[in-house]
Formats: structure tokens, sequence, C-alpha cells
């Protein structure tokens, strides 16, 4: 008979494993020892690795910073956002490519809801491999790619860890929404035509964003859909964040674009109630 079946012995054996730490787990409190000059400890809110295959989720304040850094090399943040206040309104990435005449993405960009607000700027990226096209993989692709794509199975998908994620803030399959990749990018060619851009890249690069609202994070790090390897292939992403100042009225980011301002000043009456 195992150990473990005896309830005395379970209960040995689990608090035995206090104070393990592993790689891929949240870190509570939260710790790291390589926030930006001027930032306190204190400030720190959210550090946790998530796993090849796994999946985050978090509440952020508006101002907050949420650093990604791509490990190894080989991350796909794919990236759901909610207003934490009313779910109803999430990320749209049609909008966000339209308003801003560019679907590419990189400093300088924002990430827009379906009610024309934003909802995360990106205030630095040393990856500038991004796509704002294909979303992410599901279980159908996975088993047709790998052979199996269940979300407990060895190969998961991107959707279904992002319906994880979501239930833990009492969403469902049906707001799951198009997703924007980061780490991963593709390039569109002149003739339409889809060119992926996933890499290996050199382990390190990192992106930064602000919350522009009270926002819901969704995160699920599973190979882009369109990568072309036969193999499954992914490596840790590591989030960090902090508490931030809300943007102000003079920032760079904010006033850069027409467009752009006109998002933030949709952002800023909608908290002006």
């Amino acid at each position: 008979m195992s150990q473990t079946a005896d309830p005395k012995a379970a209960r040995e054996h689990a608090r035995a494993q206090g104070g393990t730490r592993v790689e891929t787990m949240p870190i509570l409190p939260p710790v790291a020892d390589d926030l930006p000059a001027g930032v306190a400890p204190a400030d720190l809110v959210w550090e946790e690795t998530i796993a090849p295959g796994g999946y985050a989720s978090r509440r952020i304040a508006r101002g907050t910073r949420l650093r990604l850094i791509d490990k190894g090399g080989d991350a796909c943040a794919s990236l759901n956002i909610f207003n934490a206040e009313l779910p109803t309104e999430r990320l749209n990435v049609a909008d966000t490519v339209k308003v801003q005449w560019n679907a590419y993405l990189g400093v300088g960009k924002l990430l827009l809801s379906d009610m024309g607000r934003v909802m995360l700027s990106i205030l630095a990226d040393d990856a500038e491999t991004h796509d704002a096209f294909c979303g992410t993989s599901n279980a159908a692709t996975n088993a047709a790619k790998y052979g199996e794509g269940r979300n407990s199975g060895a190969f998961p998908n991107g959707r279904d860890r992002l319906i994880l994620g979501a239930a833990k803030h009492g969403l469902t399959r049906r707001d799951v929404h198009p997703c924007i990749n980061l780490f991963k990018g593709t390039v569109i060619e002149a003739d339409g035509a889809i060119t992926p851009v996933v890499g290996p890249f050199a382990p390190g690069r990192a992106v930064t964003l602000r919350a522009e609202m009270d926002v819901i994070v969704v995160i699920a790090n599973c190979p882009h859909v369109r990568d072309p390897r036969p193999e499954w292939n992914s490596t840790p992403l590591r989030l960090t964040a902090w508490r931030g100042p809300v943007t102000a009225e003079d920032d760079e980011v904010r006033n850069a674009t027409p467009e752009g301002m006109r998002a933030y000043l949709n952002t800023e009456d909608y908290y002006r109630r």
C-alpha cells in the first residue's frame, strides 16, 4: 500500500513539500531582483513563470506595468484582456489593427477594446515579433498537427488554456475571444500569404505593457498555431507586474496619434464617473 494512502501519512508528505520552489510557479509573496530603476519592491504585485503549455490569469489595476520575458526564446504569449469591472468589454483585435492603421504591434501601440477604449499600451519591446492575425491553437489544430490536442494531454492547445484562465474569473468558453500573440510574429506578404516568424529566438526578450484600465489578463503559453516545425515547442514565460501611475495627459504614447488620443479620451471618460 502506498504511504500516502493513509491520511496521516499523506498529510505529513504534503507538509514536507512546504518551501519547495520550482521555476514555473507563482511566487508568494512576489519577489524579483531585477525591477526597473525607481520601482520599489513593495510595489511588486505579481511574479510568476508560466510553464510550456501552461496559463495564468490575474486582475491588475489601472496604471500597473506588466513585463513578460521569454526566458528560453520559444515562448508564445497568447493574450486575452477583459474589463475587470464589466467583462463583456474585452480586447478587439480587429479594432486594434484598424484604428491604428497598423497590424504590426510594437512600442507605442495600443490594445483596444470593443468599446473604443485603451486597455493596455506597449511601453517597451525588444522582441518586435508579434501577431495580430492568427489567433491561437485549438484541440482540432493540435490533433491534426501533433496527433493529440486534449487539454490534459501532452500537447495542450492555446484556446483551452485561455478557457481555463478565464474560468478563474467566472467567465466561460463563450467569453474567450480572438487573442494577440506576443513573441511570435507573422508577416502578410503582397499576395496575402501569411509567413510565420516564430524563431526560436535569443532567450530573454521582453515586452512591457501598461494597464490603462482595471483589467483581467489571461495568458496561454502554447506554440503558435502557424509554427511550421513538426515538434511541439515552447519555453517558460516569466511575468512580473508592479504598481505604477495612471497615464498622464502629457504622456508621449497617449498623444502620439489622433486616433490613439481619442481612445485614451474614451478611457478617461469611463473613469470620470
